[in-house]
């Protein structure tokens, strides 16, 4: 019988070049938020892909872009990191935007800051939304400016390409046993995955700046004899003048929110979940370190 293998592939990319949506895809469970804003992902996210005897952990990591602010500068760090930590790192590219100067810039940054003998693929991705002459293109382009492992054209959302890419993949891993019991599909805690949903939904609803500025955290979480599950949670905002944003008119805007992420936790558990929303005000939670950790991040110095 041949040896198991298991190991870890980074997704990295520029913000919305669909990190999260294909690593919900390749799991099939929704293990990392999506939204149309840039971003969204702040951590390193887990999923746990099993084929036959092999293992893949895919990392989606935060979207890497120039960092401005403390917490950017955090979420371009986890990013790096994952890939540094990596077996193999797959740059996503989103097939409509091309090679901008973002994916430019990922590209050398890369090759001064990762292992040159680490397996580097490229994944286009939403080829569903482009002409098939704008792909073969942006291939030359790709070659033009490095070397890649390999160049897989993907959908996510459509599932297409993907097991050619793992299937690739898992030979790169190396032999050992399986990091991940064969029922689990990612390491995120439930308490943790019920505020990433959560300020999903609140991302979803509000404009500019304000979702950059607020974070979720779970505070209590209360399991009951009849199966349903009580959950108190804590949304946190920079400025006092948030909070009637937040509630929205007659709180119906954290009323909707609280409803829909309700519902989409209630269908991935299996039960009832009683959810109930609290605003808080703390000027300091983009300087509180245990913010940060609850969000899988280190606290970079100021």
């Amino acid at each position: 019988m041949s040896a198991t293998r298991a190991g870890f592939v980074a997704l990295i990319g520029e913000p919305n070049a669909g990190k999260s949506t294909m690593l919900n895809a390749l799991v099939g469970v929704k293990l990392s938020i999506v939204t149309h804003k840039v971003q969204t992902t702040r951590g390193r996210i887990r999923g746990v892909l099993n084929i036959e005897r092999d293992q893949i952990i895919f990392v989606d990591t935060p979207g890497l872009f120039a960092p401005k602010r403390r917490l950017d500068r955090a979420m371009v760090s986890a990013a790096w990191a994952g890939a540094g930590e990596a077996d193999a790192v797959v740059l996503l590219i989103d097939a409509q935007k091309g090679m901008s100067g973002g994916v430019k810039r990922i590209i050398e940054q890369y090759k001064h800051q990762i292992d040159p003998e680490k397996p580097f693929a490229v994944a286009v991705n939403k080829i569903d939304t482009v002409r098939h002459d704008r792909l073969l293109t942006l291939t030359t382009e790709i070659m033009e400016l490095h070397e890649f492992a390999r160049v897989f054209y993907v959908s996510s959302t459509r599932n297409d390409g993907l097991d050619d890419m793992a299937e690739w993949l898992r030979g790169l891993m190396p032999e050992g046993p399986w990091l991940y019991p064969e029922d689990q599909v990612g390491d995120a805690s439930l308490r943790s995955i019920a505020a990433e949903m959560t300020r999903e939904k609140l991302m979803l609803r509000l404009h500019q700046e304000l979702p950059y500025q607020l974070t979720v955290g779970t505070d209590k979480w209360d399991d009951h004899a009849d199966g349903s599950v009580r959950i108190e949670q804590t949304v946190y905002i920079a400025k006092e003048g948030h909070r009637p944003i937040v509630l929205g008119k007659g709180g119906q805007t954290l009323k909707s929110v609280g409803q829909d992420s309700r519902r989409e936790l209630a269908e991935m558990m299996g039960h009832p979940v009683h959810l109930f929303l609290h605003v808080k005000v703390d000027p300091r939670w983009l300087d509180d370190g245990e913010r940060y950790a609850e969000m899988g991040l280190d606290l970079p110095e100021s």
